[in-house]
């Protein structure tokens, strides 16, 4: 048994490090001592205040008093999937381990962590604040401009300028990157990081496959046909979301364990929320495909 917990130890290990090197919204997880338990397990509560503005001063009178008003938003967490694999013992045996130790790994570097980048992709971008047009970006010279824009909103909607994350795809950023103008680098430069995001995991609208339907039996997740659009670039200050993830623990079933069949059993379950401050939509920026 104790060889058990070892392999156990070794592949929960192995699976925390594939997700963090993975995720490329990684960055956006919000501070969990922002957020308290809400009266039932699947919420959370976060704090919204609102304040009023400067009054006139009187020598007489003195101040003008004003009001705070802070309340807790209630929120319910919106991302709950799973799934289980079972591998037979000769099955690991025979291939010296690679069948059950491999699937671990690729499972979660192919299937969870793409999908968990999309569907936060989507969530923001549906709350984004600034949605321009839909545009075909085809030249350097075309990102750049874009890029100016949406920098130049952000800028006027009073988003701080530390911290901003521009998301864009490989190709676009390598049109701006191609480009080696003094422009293209200031442009970049006014963001605080730059994360290439393959276009495969952005999308405006996505849909979870339920793994039981027919045609939905592979799981995972695929564009709306009809509503989803690429996105080209989403811009992002980590202050505007709302990021937790309160489960993401594997869960392995040895053999000696298994009641029903001679097997090892691999399951994964993700339970979390993204989702976006209601004050702050200002804080994401949304430039699509037309």
């Amino acid at each position: 048994m104790a060889n058990t917990i070892a392999l156990a130890k070794k592949y929960s290990a192995l699976l925390d490090e594939v997700y963090k090197l993975a995720a490329l919204t990684a960055d956006l997880e919000s501070d969990s001592s922002l957020a308290r338990e809400g009266a039932n397990a699947s919420e959370i509560i976060v704090p919204k205040m609102v304040l009023q503005g400067l009054a006139d001063y009187a020598r007489n009178t003195g101040y003008v008093s004003g009001d705070q008003t802070l309340t807790w938003e209630t929120l319910a967490f919106n991302y709950d999937r799973g799934r289980m694999f079972v591998i037979d013992s000769m099955d690991n045996e025979e291939t010296i381990g690679v069948a059950f130790g491999r699937l671990a790994g690729e499972f979660m570097r192919v299937k969870v962590v793409p999908e968990l980048d999309a569907f936060r992709f989507a969530k923001y971008a549906s709350l984004a604040g600034t949605t321009p047009a839909g545009a075909t970006l085809s030249d350097g010279a075309g990102v750049v401009a874009a890029l100016r824009v949406a920098a130049s909103a952000m800028d006027e909607s009073e988003v701080p300028y530390e911290g901003r994350i521009l998301y864009i795809t490989p190709t676009l950023v390598g049109l701006v990157e191609d480009m080696a103008t003094t422009a293209s680098r200031e442009v970049l430069a006014r963001f605080s990081k730059v994360v290439r995001v393959p276009q495969t995991r952005f999308y405006t609208v996505i849909n979870l496959l339920d793994g039981t339907t027919s045609g939905e039996e592979d799981g995972g997740y695929e564009k709306d046909s009809s509503t989803g659009k690429d996105i080209n670039f989403l811009c992002v200050h980590p202050s505007a979301v709302l990021q937790f993830t309160k489960h993401a623990v594997p869960k392995i079933i040895s053999p000696e364990q298994n009641q029903t069949a001679d097997a090892w059993k691999f399951a994964y379950r993700a339970y979390g929320l993204a989702d976006v401050f209601d004050n702050k939509t200002k804080g994401i920026y949304l430039h699509k495909k037309a």
